[in-house]
């Protein structure tokens, strides 16, 4: 039961009305006091003879104007509108108090923290955070609000980190107290959706996972090349993301407020691919009624991508050559020469040097090109960019359907031992499907419906030696090798594999696999 009473400002009127509750012998739960000149009570339900007699009295104190009953207590009503924002929040946002031990954690950052709210309230923050020193900033002076890349629990985000000030005693007082602070974090996927300036710089470092050394060494690498002029050749499989690194090269240089412009050379024929890339005047061709302009003029003081520039043909390479030695070209069927101000980056996922002994690609322009170099490893040799990046798309492609979705133990290991012939394009568009297929919101390892894969591509070596009974066996065993991590059990695997457990188990034993393993 709790009741407003609307009363004047009176030195001992509320002592009173505490006196009248003690004389009925009713517990107190809870008093609030508004300056605005009203008494809020919270106490258990008392019978209705017991109330009539209890509203009388307390109308009759000195000052009181008037006595009612209502719903809630003020700070019951703020304490739920700041439980249902926090809950419905899809960022994780933390509180911690002067010393560094979480207050209140909001069910984003639970999800991400992977623990219940009893495992990580009155904890240390930094036991899950990294990238920012709190001990330093709650040791300050004078706290201030501060903005910064922080890592929790391994995922990338942008902190606010936000003081919290209580003021201090004493009406005249104009001194307040620190009482910690309040962190929000914003993944870079939410924040490029909500701000289009950083949405228009998706092509930056931070988009790119680098858990790895080796994906590591690449950026370090990719940010010194990044301000050079000199052409900048990217190689790397399928997939791997060599269009992105060249947008980050680009964002990072100081031709980032101009264009940057992409042409892929596989995708067009000749003599499109000529008048793409330089233009071509007017009457060049028939339908020519214009002059136009090309992607190298188009993008004047920015950028060109040459996607695949091992697909180029042999005339267009030389045209191109050209054009890295003086930097001039000419529009198809103009006798004109023009100078280009751009920066040139080409990628391929064929061995240049090789086609250039073979004949099948100019060796002039190879080393031409092979000024700068960076070369992406696959996915399958950055075992630990594989779940990081998992959970970016997932996040991705989770937030327009307002979903929280995680990864089985199962799951994971699925992902890790996967050796992704596609890479992060094949990841990306497995995790597209599995999230808008996946009725609940945990991903097991038949959602991601990933083709097998073998380490002989699914054909016979031609160096094959031994009887098909041996070959079944070395099947046999990779199988239940590449299994294993996501099914660790016999009954798992047997109920995977449609067998009985015990047959299973069995073999598991006859390969050494498990807890078997020699």
């Amino acid at each position: 039961m709790r009741l407003r009473i609307e009363c004047e400002e009176r030195l001992g009127i509320c002592a009173e009305v505490l006196d009248i509750l003690v004389n009925h012998q009713i517990d107190l739960r809870g008093i609030e006091i508004d300056p605005s000149g009203e008494i809020y009570l919270n106490f258990p339900t008392v019978e209705f003879d017991e109330f009539q007699h209890l509203m009388p009295e307390i109308r009759l104190i000195p000052g009181i104007h008037d006595v009612s009953m209502i719903p809630y207590m003020p700070t019951e009503r703020e304490q739920q509108e700041l439980r249902t924002l926090l809950k419905t929040l899809p960022e994780p946002v933390i509180s911690i108090d002067s010393k560094g031990y979480v207050v209140i954690a909001n069910e984003a950052a639970l999800d991400i923290l992977q623990l219940p709210d009893a495992d990580v309230v009155n904890k240390l923050l930094k036991n899950w955070v990294k990238g920012f020193n709190f001990n330093k900033w709650l040791g300050g002076k004078k706290p201030t609000t501060e903005s910064t890349h922080m890592q929790l629990k391994g995922r990338t985000f942008l902190a606010d980190i936000y003081p919290i000030w209580l003021p201090g005693e004493g009406p005249e007082s104009g001194e307040t107290l620190f009482a910690g602070g309040v962190i929000t974090f914003k993944s870079p996927e939410r924040l490029g959706r909500q701000m289009t300036a950083y949405h228009q710089q998706t092509g930056e470092f931070e988009m790119l996972i680098a858990e790895s050394q080796s994906m590591k060494r690449v950026i370090r690498q990719a940010k010194r090349m990044s301000g050079l002029d000199a052409p900048l050749l990217i190689t790397g499989e399928t997939g791997t993301g060599k269009e992105l690194l060249a947008k980050s090269c680009h964002q990072h240089s100081l031709r980032k407020d101009k264009p940057f412009l992409v042409l892929n050379c596989a995708a067009l024929p000749d003599n499109v691919a000529e008048s793409e890339l330089f233009g071509y005047a007017a009457g060049a061709f028939e339908g020519a009624t214009q002059a136009k302009k090309g992607i190298l003029e188009l993008s004047e003081g920015g950028t060109v991508f040459l996607d695949e520039i091992g697909d180029m043909s042999k005339v267009l390479q030389s045209k191109f050559l050209r054009l890295l030695q003086d930097g001039t070209y000419r529009r198809v069927g103009d006798e004109k020469e023009y100078r280009a101000d751009v920066r040139i980056i080409c990628s391929t996922q064929k061995d240049l040097l090789n086609m250039g002994h073979k004949g099948e690609f100019r060796e002039d322009l190879y080393y031409r090109l092979n000024v700068l170099t960076l070369h992406i490893p696959p996915l399958r040799d950055r075992k630990s960019d594989v779940l990081p990046m998992a959970e970016r798309f997932i996040a991705r492609f989770a937030e327009p359907q307002r979903r929280r979705i995680k990864l089985s133990r199962a799951c994971q290991n699925a992902l890790q031992q996967y050796p992704w012939p596609g890479n992060v394009r094949q990841m990306e568009n497995a995790l597209l499907r599995a999230v808008s297929l996946a009725e609940g919101d945990i991903l097991e390892p038949e959602h991601l419906q990933l083709p097998s894969f073998t380490s002989g591509w699914g054909y016979a070596e031609e160096n094959f030696d031994g009887s098909l009974d041996e070959a079944m066996k070395r099947f046999e065993s990779d199988l239940l090798r590449r299994l294993y991590p996501a099914y660790p059990s016999s009954r798992q695997l047997g109920k995977k594999l449609g067998v009985s457990h015990t047959a299973i188990a069995n073999k598991l034993r006859e390969y050494g696999i498990g807890k078997h393993a020699k």
